[in-house]
């Protein structure tokens, strides 16, 4: 998914979806370099995600020794 920064107010970012809708999102979760008119791309790190998984089964597997 693509979103356009279209301004800052505050502690947030209003930005343009794909579909045209603009909706806030925290500054927190965009770039520090990005201004009025970036692009931002966001994504799902679907191998990342499962590790992450893999590495919290492993602690509770641990925790709670099956």
């Amino acid at each position: 998914m693509k979103v356009i920064i279209d301004r800052f107010e505050g502690e947030y970012a209003v930005v343009e979806l794909e579909d045209g809708t603009m909706v806030n999102m925290l500054k927190t979760l965009i770039p520090e370099n990005a201004k009025e008119g970036s692009i931002i791309t966001i994504s799902c790190n679907e191998n990342e995600t499962e590790n992450r998984q893999e590495n919290t089964k492993k602690k509770m597997n641990s925790i709670f020794k099956k």
